[in-house]
């Protein structure tokens, strides 16, 4: 790596200020704001958020690896890799009948399925972690990482459930980061929760002019 891209992570990783008995890092810091950045957007429905998920997403791998956090870590490298595709869907995708892609509702299949997915990665995930790292936390950690691949694919293709799935992970995730002593990331992912909410509601004013779900 170039002298100054190692000199760059070094200053990430020094104290940025201390909360509650515990040093916050900048790259902690970095990583909240584009977060929170991020999400303002996707309440928006603007398409950049995505980019700022991809920068956010890098910096929270870095983040968590250090804390033994591994499912989220790695949780972090999939949504950096699918924040290109929900970029590309935001601009160019198109619902099966080829119609524009705006919020809509799952079918009651589609919500089934939803339901169905989270239920068999879940456990998949959990024992993942406990085979091949050596995290304390493996069912706890894998969780949030499980259910946020359901929630990540309903974002992109703009379905209004996807907020009710981030309710989930945001509220589990507030107690995960607390016991790891990620307090930033705690305030981050409980200020998560209400923006999950204003988020629902904002897409339901949307649903008026949207296409019907088809999943």
């Amino acid at each position: 790596m170039p002298e100054p891209l190692i000199a760059l992570w070094l200053w990430l990783l020094e104290p940025a200020f201390t909360l509650w008995g515990v040093a916050s890092s900048w790259l902690e810091l970095l990583a909240v704001l584009l977060a929170l950045a991020m999400v303002g957007f996707n309440i928006r429905e603007r398409h950049w958020g995505w980019p700022l998920a991809i920068v956010s997403s890098l910096l929270y791998f870095g983040l968590f690896s250090r804390s033994k956090l591994y499912g989220d870590a790695a949780l972090q490298i999939f949504f950096a890799s699918v924040a290109l595709w929900g970029w590309f869907n935001w601009l160019r995708g198109h619902r099966p009948d080829g119609s524009a892609l705006r919020v809509a509702r799952l079918s009651a299949r589609g919500c089934w399925a939803v339901v169905a997915a989270c239920a068999v990665l879940w456990p998949l995930v959990a024992l993942f972690l406990m085979r091949f790292t050596d995290t304390d936390v493996p069912w706890w950690d894998a969780f949030p990482t499980a259910v946020s691949l359901v929630g990540q694919y309903l974002l992109g293709r703009k379905y209004i459930e996807n907020w009710l799935v981030w309710l989930v992970v945001n509220t589990v995730s507030v107690g995960l980061f607390a016991y790891k002593g990620l307090w930033l990331t705690t305030l981050l992912y409980t200020a998560f929760i209400g923006l999950s909410w204003l988020g629902w509601q904002a897409w339901k004013r949307r649903l008026a002019t949207a296409v019907p779900g088809t999943l």
